[in-house]
């Protein structure tokens, strides 16, 4: 079994669910559209018999005038399959968002620019634009109408769907948005790294179903071709009927979560298509607001609510799709059915089967209420199932500087922001060292307690007590990175590496390999030079996902009272320093960057390695089998074996660790245990209900004993529990099926 929830980018599961519900949507619609009149009367009476929902439903018009879509064939030369469904739904689905940068960039239709950007901007346009589509908030326009060239008068008197349009995205409703038959006709071949050399396609407007809440129902692309050219989307014409068809189906199918039912209300964001829709609406048995909604959203502080769209592990259909029912022994793999189930059970091998994984799962989810136990006043808000981080954050404030990294909504025009991948830290020039984790409100960060603290902290109760935090303050989830590594310095090392007599050291060297999130969020480590004043520290991110332009970058930060100095020479700005340090030099933090993988750094030896993540939402989790570079830098480790802590965020992930460091080196891995500094805020998990967290668990490598010593490595973890011979059935809901279990001893 794979899962890699924690470890992949979020929008790409947010583009997923996006994708395979426009799909459903366009074969629907044009299954719909090629039959009699007397379907629609069909559809419309089902929708009558619909339960209400008392929230406000809105229909959001957004139109775009400005960035175009760039395909491309993929890293391969020559036509391609470009991004097709399988490319986000399958089984080897994508893990960061740069690895779709080969098939689709945004580009900018106003000044001509395809591509000439590089290719960390070309990814933050990808995720503004498509986060249009749910995730990006757009100035209100007054009466936010439609320019008239841009579409015609709808036909009120046909049923929505009948369109030839309809018809020619129906026939690309088969792989999704069919931008590999575009790619085909329009484009010129290309290698990794190129862009489109034909005209974008242009996304002129976007449909948007939601609820006062926020929560995103449905979804319509009204795509142009290249200038001069049809498409398999074209224009906006007839926006009527397409609006009335996206209402009908986001109704009869609802992408966000809950059962099919109607809006005792509906508001529209758009005057003339508002007018057009008041003959259209009441056939639906649904209320259409008097006047056409003004505002960006139907209430203040409206924001876009976390999707929690399931898919079955087996074949990736979604929750809106098909009724999907967790294992009924383990209760941590969602299927759609038995026989997804049943293939799963009986997968080859057999250590990647579910009947191999159900009873270690079911000892995961074990653990559940152990990860969810944290002192703060929001821990069953954050550590719940159906946690809304969007919503959390945007009802607290927390929508700029470090904020941003963990969110998916990016800021309107006017806002503040800075983009992930361009070293946010550079841009200050001494001062507050907390100014990034500020939020709209009051400062969430106090004065620096005069005196050093006088115990060692070893949880998140104790830290904040001495640092003057509230436990209604959410800055846990950003001071999980540097009390992370002060939990390791200050109580992991001493246990597992006595020897080492690290506490008594007055300078640190740390490799922080395969750093991505940790890089962006960099001055967050300065809170280690509070707890640990009396040792002068340097960090060395290391890893291929940081920017090129970054790398052999130097610099130093010192501390000066309650604020940040920048030492002479070393300069917080894009240039290096030189990296000299004065002999005696205290309460400094050097900060250097290799943008290379771990096995190819040059330098001293490290007092520190601790794994930083392969995804920008895993915290220092390690992800061994995640990315190939680790079967190289592994070795790397056990010739140097310096200590190497690692974290994970899952014990599933700390399992398949353990199985990674014993194909790459010989050795092992310590058995895991909770990392009382973990974030408190629970990860999104799309095919299965284990509890995952950003930095939940901490191990360190056990290097393979040299030849001759004698010693053997410490043990791993504790041997698989047996597993029963046949898959359980979905209709019992039992944690345990007590006689496949003897059944099985009693064959062996």
């Amino acid at each position: 079994m794979e899962f890699v929830s924690g470890y992949r980018d979020e929008f790409l599961d947010f583009a997923a669910l996006l994708f395979g519900w426009f799909r459903k949507f366009v074969a629907e619609r044009g299954a719909v559209g090629t039959s009699l009149e007397g379907r629609w009367w069909q559809l419309e009476a089902q929708i009558r018999r619909l339960p209400q929902d008392p929230a406000l439903w809105v229909l959001h018009v957004l139109p775009n005038r400005s960035v175009g879509i760039s395909l491309g064939q993929g890293a391969e030369p020559g036509p391609g399959p470009g991004l097709g469904s399988a490319r986000l739904l399958g089984d080897d689905p994508p893990l960061h968002l740069r690895d779709l940068s080969p098939y689709v960039s945004f580009v900018s239709l106003e000044d001509g620019e395809e591509g000439e950007e590089e290719e960390e901007e070309d990814e933050e346009e990808e995720k503004r634009e498509e986060g249009g589509a749910g995730t990006e908030k757009v100035e209100p326009e007054e009466d936010r109408e439609l320019a008239p060239s841009s579409r015609e008068s709808p036909q009120e008197t046909n049923p929505p769907g009948e369109s030839e349009e309809a018809d020619r995205e129906a026939g690309g409703g088969k792989d999704g948005c069919r931008e590999d038959r575009v790619e085909n006709e329009t484009r010129p071949q290309k290698t990794k790294g190129q862009r489109s050399e034909a005209a974008p396609l242009h996304l002129s407007c976007l449909l948007l179903v939601t609820d006062e809440h926020g929560t995103i129902l449905g979804i319509d692309l009204l795509v142009d071709g290249a200038q001069g050219t049809a498409s398999w989307g074209s224009g906006t014409e007839n926006l009527a009927p397409r609006a009335y068809a996206l209402l009908c189906h986001s109704m009869a199918c609802p992408m966000g979560s809950g059962d099919p039912r109607k809006p005792q209300q509906l508001t529209v964001g758009d005057a003339r298509l508002h007018r057009e829709l008041e003959s259209l609406v009441p056939r639906l048995g649904v209320k259409l607001a008097k006047t056409p909604m003004r505002t960006w959203g139907p209430r203040p502080g409206f924001t876009f609510a976390s999707l929690r769209a399931r898919t079955c592990h087996v074949c990736h259909r979604h929750s809106f799709e098909v009724k999907l029912t967790p294992c009924p022994q383990c209760s941590a793999v969602l299927y759609c059915g038995e026989a997804c189930l049943r293939a799963d059970w009986r997968r080859c091998p057999d250590d990647v089967s579910h009947r191999f994984w159900c009873p270690r799962l079911a000892t995961f989810m074990d653990r559940a209420g152990e990860l969810a136990a944290l002192p703060f006043t929001y821990t069953a808000e954050v550590t719940s199932e159906t946690f809304n981080k969007e919503a959390f954050l945007a009802s607290r404030g927390l929508t700029r500087g470090y904020w941003t990294q963990l969110s998916m909504l990016i800021p309107g025009p006017g806002s503040s922001r800075h983009p992930r991948g361009h070293m946010p830290s550079l841009s200050l020039r001494g001062g507050d060292p907390y100014q990034l984790l500020q939020g709209d409100g009051p400062a969430l960060m106090p004065p620096v307690p005069p005196d050093p603290p006088r115990a060692l902290f070893g949880s998140w109760q104790d830290y904040y007590t001495w640092r003057g935090l509230s436990l209604d303050s959410p800055t846990a989830v950003l001071l999980t990175y540097p009390l992370t590594v002060y939990y390791v310095i200050t109580h992991l090392v001493p246990q597992s590496f006595p020897e080492l007599n690290i506490q008594n050291k007055q300078s640190l060297k740390i490799h922080v390999v395969e750093a991505g999130k940790e890089f962006d969020l960099v001055m967050v480590f300065w809170e280690l030079l509070v707890l640990l004043p009396h040792v002068a520290l340097e960090l060395q991110f290391v890893g291929d996902g940081l920017p090129p332009e970054s790398d052999q970058q130097h610099f130093t930060l010192q501390r000066d009272g309650p604020e940040v100095s920048v030492r002479p020479g070393s300069g917080i700005s894009a240039r290096p320093s030189s990296g000299t340090k004065e002999k005696g030099a205290r309460r400094d933090l050097q900060i250097k960057v290799s943008a290379r993988p771990y096995h190819l750094l040059q330098g001293p030896k490290p007092d520190l390695v601790i794994a930083s993540p392969s995804s920008l939402s895993a915290g220092f989790n390690s992800g061994f089998g995640l990315k190939d570079t680790w079967l190289s830098s592994l070795p790397r480790l056990q010739s140097l074996r310096v200590p190497a802590f690692f974290t994970e965020s899952s014990e599933y992930g700390c399992v398949m660790d353990d199985q990674t460091m014993a194909v790459a080196t010989g050795g092992g891995t310590s058995p895991p245990q909770p990392n009382p500094f973990r974030s408190p805020f629970r990860l999104r998990a799309a095919d299965n209900c284990m509890p995952w967290y950003c930095n939940a668990f901490i191990f360190h490598l056990v290097y393979k004993p040299a030849q001759g010593s004698g010693t053997r490595p410490a043990p791993g973890p504790p041997p698989p529990s047996p597993t029963p011979s046949a898959p359980p059935a979905l209709t019992r809901r039992r944690r345990g099926e007590k006689k496949p279990g003897r059944g099985a001893r009693r064959r062996r």
